[in-house]
């Protein structure tokens, strides 16, 4: 049983995406509280689904295929809205956004590349990446709660934590193509599907 957990927080997460962009747009407390708290649940099964996985060998194809996405979809979904609720700039939203978001689609295409020549060890999540991921979920949730922390603006706070997250994307995102650039330089994928 705890070994399916794991799967089960991951699609668990996938199901809050539509509660949090219900309450993201119903504004207010929901707004506040409610679309805060969702996104704040969706991070801490993030962490968990992960260690339990490890914790129970609980690690299946299904779930280290889904839970990344898992992730992505959250992330992409409030940054959307928080770009879309034009509290932001939005010339600096439409840049941090398209950062980060790239930043996943091409990093993600570059591990699926790298496992189907043998070599995905080589862009395995790094530290920075860890870090990178934390600064930016800590950021969405002060940019969704919105109201003052201890006398601070949560969005100038959360503004401020996603250029950090953004640089960190950028650092990360390098580090993972210079790993990786041996093998994008040989023959070893010329036999793939350039087209795909």
């Amino acid at each position: 049983m705890i070994k399916r957990l794991p799967n089960f927080l991951t699609i668990l997460r996938i199901g809050l995406v539509p509660i949090f962009v219900a309450l993201f747009y119903w504004g207010g407390d929901m707004r506040t509280f409610g679309a805060t708290g969702v996104f704040a649940v969706a991070a801490i099964t993030d962490w968990a689904d992960g260690y339990l996985a490890r914790r129970y060998q609980g690690v299946s194809p299904f779930g280290t295929f889904l839970d990344p996405v898992a992730d992505k979809i959250m992330v992409a979904t409030a940054l959307v809205l928080i770009a879309s609720s034009g509290e932001m700039p939005a010339l600096l939203a439409g840049i941090l956004i398209s950062i980060i978001v790239g930043r996943e689609i091409t990093v993600s295409a570059l591990r699926e590349w790298m496992a189907e020549v043998g070599e995905r060890k080589k862009v395995a999540v790094s530290w920075l990446g860890k870090a990178k991921a934390a600064t930016q979920m800590i950021s969405i949730l002060l940019l969704v709660y919105e109201r003052p922390v201890r006398g601070l603006s949560a969005r100038t706070l959360g503004t401020a934590l996603l250029i950090v997250a953004a640089a960190m994307t950028l650092w990360s995102m390098v580090g993972y193509l210079r790993a990786a650039w041996p093998s994008l330089q040989g023959n070893s994928g010329a036999h793939l599907d350039r087209e795909r």
